[in-house]
Parts: C-alpha cells; structure tokens; sequence
C-alpha cells in the first residue's frame, strides 16, 4: 500500500491522509465520511500500527469500488510523516561513498561501528517543490537515500528482529552544502548547519508498507538531475543494514511510530568527481530522486 499525506492544490486546508491507487488518491476523510464510517487513522503516525493498516487497506479499497478518486495533480505531497519524533541518518554507510569522504577530507578514520547524526524535522519539504539554494553557497549537492519508517515502539531491539519494527520505506535527498560541511569537519562539529537549512530534506511522495517490498536491500537508489542520470547504487551496498542499524541504535535511544531512518549516501554525489564544479546543483536545477519502480521525487533548485 501507498500512503500519502497531501492538501488540496491551490486550496488551504488541514494535510489529509490518502491511499495512491491507480487512477488518483483515495482520500480517506473523504470515504468514511460518504460510507458514514469511522475513520482508521488521520494521519500517518496513527495509520502505522498494523491492525490500523488492514483498516486502511479496507477503507480505500472500498473506495477504490466507488470511484472516490482525487486526481494526483490536484493535489500537494506533503512529507509523507510530517510530525515525526525524530529524523535519525546513518552516516558512511556505503563502502564507496566513504572513499569520497575521504578523497574530499570529511573522513579521517573509517567507523568501527554505525554512526549518525540527526536532520531537523523543519528541514523537511514534500514533492514538486522549490528549495532556495542559500547565497554565497556553490557547492551544493545531491544524497539519495533509503529512508525506513517505524511502525512501532523499539528500544533495545534484539539481533534479528529490526524488520518487525519497520512499518514501510520512501525515499529523501540529504541536500548538503559541501563548503560549509568541509568547515564544520575541520572544526570537529558534527553537520549541522551544512545538512539542516530551509528545505534541504525533500521527502516522499509517499511511504511504501512494507509488505509490498520484497526486499528493502535490493532496490535502486537514483538520482537524475535535469535528465541526466548522476548516480545509481543499489542498496545492498549498504554496510549496516536494518537488523544492525535497530539493535546498534536502539540500545542507547527508544525510537517512536512514525520516526525516520535515512539508511546513507551513495557513492556517486558530485563531490566525488573529477568535474564536481559543473555537477554542483545550481539555480533551475530539476532533481528527480528515486527507489526504481517505487517512487519518484521531484526538486527545482532556485536562487539567484
């Protein structure tokens, strides 16, 4: 199943949870209230426990069989999960894509262990959307990634059990400004500033249960900028995987429904390359991101 969270284009109003069938979105306020039904969930967090997703399920098949369609480009993506506890990355976590770090200076010793740093929830911005290349910033660049999300409470989850916990996947873009990032690594901060300004977490459109994904680890990673493909790993080559990365992370810290798990850069971001200043986004930029035969989304870079 599909879930999304979305408005009504060019009409404000509360974000609204639907189901992405074929032929438009299910929208499932919208179907309770015409079948007077109650509504499962009203958001993604409530709709995540799976007795809430059968109910879901349900709702919009029934939906499906009466035609209560909303057309997809009537509507806004929303960030799938916009109220999440946490947005928890996992860092170096692709053999290839640490060798750019440590080509480029942002790595001076390979982990030992998983490690990760957190991008601020009001980083985050739907599909379809502008984000501002800030002023003065030229080396602003790409990182798709795998992004699970939790379905349940877990905390000290035990070796072979992380899966249980993961209620679906969707996809982000960890957008990262490469000047700033090489200042705070030489400084010893930890990201911040280079990974969390305005807009800088594109996310979705939408959250695929987990139950239509055969296996989370062998899925293509994309990125295609103004229709040029930059980059294509597939996730296998993640190192720490979802077993290692819940059992590592969750014995120091409880993770919530709803919360957030970007699984690492790829190898293949402009900085890794010989022409990396041509490859560095710039103003009108068009980025599609995507997990092959899942998803896509869509960014325009802007600024002056």
């Amino acid at each position: 199943m599909k879930l999304a969270t979305f408005a009504k284009r060019n009409s404000p109003g509360a974000p609204r949870l639907g189901v992405v069938r074929e032929g438009g979105l299910i929208d499932l306020e919208k179907t309770a209230a015409a079948l007077g039904c109650a509504l499962p969930a009203k958001d993604m967090i409530s709709a995540l426990g799976s007795r809430t997703l059968e109910a879901v399920d349900r709702l919009a098949t029934e939906g499906e069989k009466r035609g209560f369609f909303v057309q997809a480009d009537s509507v806004v993506f929303l960030p799938p999960v916009s109220n999440p506890s946490k947005f928890f990355c996992v860092g170096k976590n692709s053999r290839q894509h640490r060798q750019e770090l440590v080509a480029n200076d942002m790595l001076k010793e390979m982990p030992s262990e998983p490690t990760g740093f957190v991008k601020l929830v009001q980083t985050m911005v739907g599909d379809d959307v502008e984000v501002l290349r800030p002023e003065g910033i030229t080396t602003l660049d790409y990182e798709p990634e795998l992004v699970l999300v939790v379905g349940r409470h877990a905390h000290r989850v035990k070796k072979g059990e992380g899966r249980s916990y993961i209620a679906g996947i969707t996809v982000f873009n960890d957008l990262t400004a490469r000047e700033i990032q090489k200042r705070e690594v030489a400084s010893g901060t930890r990201f911040w500033t280079a990974k969390n300004m305005p807009g800088f977490a594109p996310i979705g459109p939408y959250v695929v249960t987990l139950d239509e994904v055969k296996d989370p680890f062998d899925l293509w990673v994309t990125c295609h900028v103004n229709g040029e493909l930059r980059l294509r790993e597939n996730t296998s080559q993640y190192i720490y995987q979802i077993e290692e990365v819940l059992e590592h992370f969750t014995r120091y810290m409880p993770f919530e429904p709803g919360d957030l798990i970007a699984m690492g850069a790829p190898k293949g971001v402009a900085m890794g390359q010989p022409n990396a200043a041509e490859l560095y986004l710039k103003p009108g930029d068009k980025m599609e991101i995507g997990l092959e035969g899942l998803m896509t989304l869509r960014t325009t870079i802007a600024g002056g």
